[in-house]
């Protein structure tokens, strides 16, 4: 097998799907995905897009949140992935910022327009000291 995972330019469909996590306004973002499809958040499995949107808001509406990408390729046949940084703050914490590192997996189902069959999103840790003890 030759495929291999090439950098690429971030579509739109990506950062409009970032933005809407962000401010949890779920419209045009949101449009990828389907009552089909499933996403994966660390153990937690959610189906279509309803069940989705409220997992988002229920993870994210108490924080001051801002996701950033830092790199996106395509990896063969419909599968695309992100490397990103999201910066939160607890909303009744606004100065005690926490930066976490994030991974996504896209798989789409057709390309224009696209559809997501399922996502898998990984995050963390977000400080090292609770994977490395101090030597």
């Amino acid at each position: 097998m030759t495929d291999t995972a090439q950098t690429t330019t971030v579509p739109g469909w990506v950062l409009k799907f970032m933005d809407a996590i962000d401010n949890l306004e779920f419209d045009e973002g949101f449009a990828p995905l389907t009552e089909d499809t499933d996403m994966y958040f660390g153990t937690a499995h959610v189906h279509g897009v309803e069940a989705i949107k409220a997992f988002f808001v229920k993870i994210d509406s108490p924080l001051n949140i801002t996701h950033e990408v830092l790199e996106f390729w395509t990896a063969g046949d419909g599968v695309r992935l992100l490397r990103g940084e999201a910066t939160m703050a607890r909303k009744s914490e606004p100065d005690h910022v926490v930066r976490a590192p994030f991974m996504h997996i896209f798989y789409l189902d057709q390309e224009e327009p696209v559809r997501i069959r399922t996502l898998r999103i990984t995050a963390g840790p977000l400080t090292t000291d609770a994977v490395f003890p101090e030597a």
